[in-house]
């Protein structure tokens, strides 16, 4: 079923009621959500709308890419870079790497399934992360490391992903192929999100309107991402560069500061509404999942994702521990316990082609991977964070 308006005006209603009783009950508003959107899917006359990769694309993702884009701030992650682009690459490789040879060594699982599994749950979910850290008000460095690492990762887990789906399919690229790609889509995601949000900042300095100039900004965020899926990019990438640049106002001048702080607000809300809907909507999705394979699969699979991320984080870390760039030990503990898996594994998995080698297992198995993440590593999140005196007791 679509998404109406009278679904959409209900599910907000839902989000708005659990936000208050969460806050109240101190508990993360993105779990608060999942577990509403599992009741819905078993009451009666609920509307069944389905989480596909078309709808969290082209709809969802946009805007929450774009207001987390918006609100980090350059000139500081700039300093952090090496270390995002280290964790987002060499990291998301090696978590791969280190899931599929587990599927294959204990669950007897073909290459070619394990392969596609560990390129799409290699990568942290974006949107998972930022409602995370957001939620429980993490600050400063800490904050911005992890919620910039799983917004770049998203590239290099694309292509990971598009190359064990074609070899599954029987159509292997060879080195080069893929070398090449990797680059064409890289770079044409830059271009694509630079080139679409200079053109919006340019255009909305024409005028003193605030309403058009959020609308630039909405161009800016949907179009950057559009056009570099069309062109076979990463729409995640380039609505990032898209809004860093339009975040970065203050320095290009095109914005008055009244201007951009109504602008922050709008995007405030609305990646609000699109949490709302993407959390609901995922809980629905996992409530009539059939889960396949068995608990010794499931628990095999959940401790090969957590492995896989430690093999992410503290080597890539301790490569830099000697450098300005270093993180605490704390800090490292953190990225690997945050690194939340949610709705983008979701989608690629749903979005596999029915030819793929134990497609069902790879879903079935994508979404226990999901829920334990939401719930366990979502729940426990403020405690740990709380310990380590990052946020408030």
């Amino acid at each position: 079923m679509e998404l109406s308006v009278e679904i959409v005006a209900l599910l907000l209603l839902i989000s708005a009621v659990v936000a208050i009783v969460t806050q109240r009950l101190r508990l993360p508003y993105s779990l608060g959500l999942v577990a509403a959107g599992i009741v819905l899917a078993f009451l009666p006359y609920t509307p069944q709308v389905h989480l596909t990769k078309t709808l969290l694309f082209t709809v969802l993702l946009p805007p929450l890419i774009f207001e987390a884009a918006f609100t980090l701030e350059w000139q500081k992650l700039r300093t952090d870079l090496p270390l995002v682009l280290l964790l987002a690459t060499v990291g998301v490789v090696l978590s791969a790497a280190v899931t599929t040879t587990g599927l294959h060594l204990v669950l007897h699982w073909q290459w070619a399934s394990a392969l596609v599994f560990g390129a799409l749950i290699s990568a942290t979910d974006p949107v998972s992360v930022i409602a995370t850290f957001k939620g429980a008000h993490v600050r400063g460095r800490l904050r911005r490391l992890v919620e910039s690492e799983s917004l770049f990762n998203d590239g290099t887990a694309a292509v990971l992903f598009a190359v064990c789906v074609a070899a599954a399919t029987g159509n292997t690229p060879g080195p080069l192929e893929v070398s090449v790609k990797l680059v064409l889509m890289i770079g044409g995601s830059l271009v694509c999100g630079a080139v679409v949000a200079y053109a919006a900042l340019l255009l909305a300095g024409r005028t003193d309107d605030l309403f058009v100039e959020i609308t630039f900004t909405t161009v800016a965020a949907y179009g950057s991402f559009l056009l570099a899926e069309h062109f076979h990019g990463s729409g995640v990438l380039a609505t990032l560069v898209a809004g860093l640049i339009t975040g970065d106002m203050r320095t290009i001048k095109f914005i008055s500061a009244e201007d951009r702080a109504a602008i922050q607000s709008f995007w405030d809300y609305a990646a609000f509404v699109a949490n709302s809907l993407v959390f609901l909507l995922m809980g629905i999705r996992i409530a009539h999942e059939h889960f396949l394979g068995g608990w010794f699969s499931v628990v095999v699979a959940i401790l090969l994702v957590l492995i896989s991320r430690a093999v992410t984080v503290y080597p890539c870390c301790s490569v830099l521990r000697r450098t300005r760039l270093r993180v605490t030990v704390q800090h490292q503990h953190v990225l690997f316990w945050g690194g939340l898996r949610g709705a983008l594994a979701l989608a690629l998995a749903l979005s596999l082609p029915e030819q793929v080698p134990q497609r069902e297992s790879i879903v079935s198995i994508s979404f226990v991977v999901v829920a334990f993440s939401i719930f366990v590593q979502g729940l426990t999140m403020k405690p740990l964070l709380r310990r380590f005196h990052e946020i408030p007791e």
